[in-house]
């Protein structure tokens, strides 16, 4: 009798074959896979906000409107009001425009790092003119003296009110994260400013980026309520710089309604 049985161990060829052929699969599809360095880079830059990514250059337009609304609104305060001589401070912030737009016309550039200087002695003549034309408001108001119309009194409060918001708003717009040129390039990743699209971008367009118009919102609403609103200051400047806005504000309104109310009577 033959008491041999047969071999019932498996043979390891078809599992060599196996994981030849895993092999061969997994080289053809591993890059797609794994994605490679760029792939994953590129996938990284999509999930950033559009405020944290290098983007295009924002129009000089708003604010060059905008800043022409304050010289105008210098120019028109009455003689008691206004600076001495009178066209000192509005002539030599239309100069200064007039150069700004000529060395950079439409956008901020990789130009506007030499025109910055301008822009900022620009907003500087602005902020002091303005801020003279106040004070002699605001003495003429404690003093009981000066204009005794409360239609006169009250436009030339909200013309300086105006000018106040319009240069602060370009304040903001020109230090946030380094001004506009080094936002377009990413520089700063830090915000000065914490917009609700920042800690909303669900509800905000993929593209979304502050520009000129948010900052000119960001300083009515803090020369209106004297506080932040919906934007939050988070740079010791930026809280500083609205404490200083709101104080100024808050003492042209109270003062000249104040002294309006007063005339009526």
């Amino acid at each position: 009798m033959d008491e041999t049985q047969p071999n019932t161990e498996p043979t390891a060829e078809p599992a060599k074959q196996m994981e030849r052929r895993l092999e061969q699969i997994e080289k053809l599809l591993g890059p797609v896979l794994r994605p490679s360095k760029e792939a994953l880079h590129a996938v990284g830059e999509v999930a950033r906000p559009a405020w944290q990514q290098v983007s295009n250059i924002e129009s000089r337009v708003p604010v060059t409107v905008a800043v022409a609304v304050a010289i105008a609104l210098m120019a028109l305060l009455p003689g008691r009001i206004a600076n001495h001589p009178r066209w000192l401070f509005p002539g030599l912030a239309s100069v200064l425009l007039i150069v700004v737009l000529v060395v950079n016309p439409m956008r901020v550039s990789a130009r506007a790092r030499r025109v910055r200087p301008l822009a900022f002695a620009l907003l500087v003549v602005v902020s002091i003119g303005n801020a003279v034309s106040a004070g002699r408001l605001i003495a003429d108001l404690v003093n009981a003296t000066g204009i005794r119309t409360p239609e006169t009194l009250l436009l030339t409060g909200a013309a300086i009110w105006t000018t106040n918001m319009i240069v602060f708003a370009v304040w903001y717009w020109e230090f946030d994260r380094g001004g506009p040129a080094a936002r377009a390039m990413a520089l700063q990743p830090n915000p000065d400013f914490l917009f609700p699209q920042m800690t909303s971008p669900e509800f905000a367009p993929p593209d979304w980026e502050p520009h000129f118009v948010d900052y000119l919102y960001v300083s009515f609403t803090n020369a209106t309520a004297f506080s932040p609103t919906d934007v939050m200051p988070l740079a010791r400047w930026t809280k500083l710089t609205m404490l200083g806005q709101s104080a100024v504000s808050l003492m042209t309104v109270a003062l000249v309604i104040a002294r309006a109310v007063n005339i009526l009577k």
